[in-house]
C-alpha cells in the first residue's frame, strides 16, 4: 500500500507545513503516484478544508480522489465531528482510513509536532477515538507519534488494522515518509524516522565496482544512480517490518 501524503506539500512542494495543500494538489501528486504504481493500493490523504465543513463535501472531495486519481481509500484526520464524515464516507463506497495521535493538519491547536498520549488522560482519549472511528465504518487507523505501548494496546484492542508512524513496533504495520526513509528531506527529521541509504550503500557500491563501463551500464539499466538506491532502501524497509526488526527502541517514543 501506498499513502500519497499532504507531507508532500512539505516535501516536494516547499510548503513549511501541510496546511497549504490543496486538492487540486493532492490529486495532482496522486496521479503521479497512479502511474508510477498501476497495481498496488493507493490511498489520497484528504488535505485541510477538503473535508471539516460537511458530509456532503467530504464525500465529494473522496469521490474526486476515486474518480479523478485513481486513488483505492482515502485518508482524514481527527475524531469528534469527523466521525460523521468518515460513516459518510464509507456508507458511500470508499474505503476510509482514519488518523488519530500527532495530526500534522490542526497541531498548532495542541502544541506543535509533539508526541501524543504521554498522559493518561491523553491516552484514554486515543483509545476512546480509536474505537469510535472503528465504529464509525474506517476499515484502517493510522496512528501517529505516539509511546510504543499506546501502539500495541490499540492494535490488539481493535478490530480493524492499525499501522504506526512512530507508535512503535507492535501495531500491525509500519509507515514511513520515503523522504525521511532516503535523507531527503533537509529541514528536520522526526525521532522515529530512520534513513536507509547508509544501510544499502555497500550493496550499491559493491553492484558498480566491478563494472567495467559504467556509463554504458547506466544507460542500459538506469541502475548506477539514485532509483537504484532508492530501490535498494525502501526494500531494506520493508524487509526491516516483515522481520520486526523496525522500529527499534531507538526510533520509537
Amino acid at each position: 500500500m501506498i499513502l500519497v501524503g499532504d507531507s508532500g506539500g512539505m516535501t516536494v512542494l516547499g510548503y513549511e507545513d501541510t496546511v497549504p495543500v490543496t486538492m487540486e494538489e493532492m490529486l495532482f501528486l496522486c496521479k503521479a503516484v497512479r502511474k508510477g504504481a498501476p497495481d498496488k493500493f493507493i490511498v489520497g490523504d484528504m488535505p485541510k478544508g477538503s473535508y471539516e465543513i460537511s458530509d456532503a463535501l467530504a464525500v465529494e472531495n473522496a469521490m474526486r480522489f476515486v474518480k479523478e486519481s485513481g486513488c483505492d481509500a482515502i485518508k482524514l484526520e481527527g475524531s469528534g465531528v469527523m466521525l460523521d464524515r468518515i460513516h459518510a464516507i464509507a456508507s458511500a463506497g470508499i474505503p476510509v482510513i482514519g488518523h488519530i495521535g500527532l495530526t500534522p493538519q490542526t497541531s498548532s491547536q495542541f502544541g506543535g509536532y509533539r508526541v501524543v498520549g504521554r498522559s493518561s488522560s491523553e491516552a484514554a482519549k486515543l483509545r476512546d477515538d480509536a474505537l469510535k472511528i472503528q465504529a464509525a465504518g474506517a476499515f484502517l487507523i493510522l496512528l501517529e507519534a505516539t509511546p510504543a505501548d499506546i501502539g500495541e494496546s490499540l492494535a490488539k484492542s481493535l478490530d480493524i488494522v492499525c499501522m504506526g508512524i512512530g507508535a512503535g513496533g507492535k501495531t500491525d504495520g509500519q509507515l514511513l515518509i520515503l523522504h525521511d526513509l532516503l535523507g531527503w528531506f533537509p529541514t528536520f527529521r522526526p525521532k522515529f524516522a530512520k534513513c536507509y541509504v547508509p544501510d544499502v550503500l555497500p550493496e550499491f557500491l559493491a553492484s558498480i565496482q566491478e563494472v567495467p563501463d559504467l556509463v554504458q551500464f547506466g544507460r542500459e539499466t538506469r541502475l548506477d544512480g539514485f532509483a537504484r538506491l532508492i530501490y535498494l532502501s525502501v526494500d531494506a524497509f520493508i524487509s526491516e517490518v516483515e522481520k520486526g526488526s523496525f522500529p527499534t527502541n531507538t526510533f520509537s517514543y
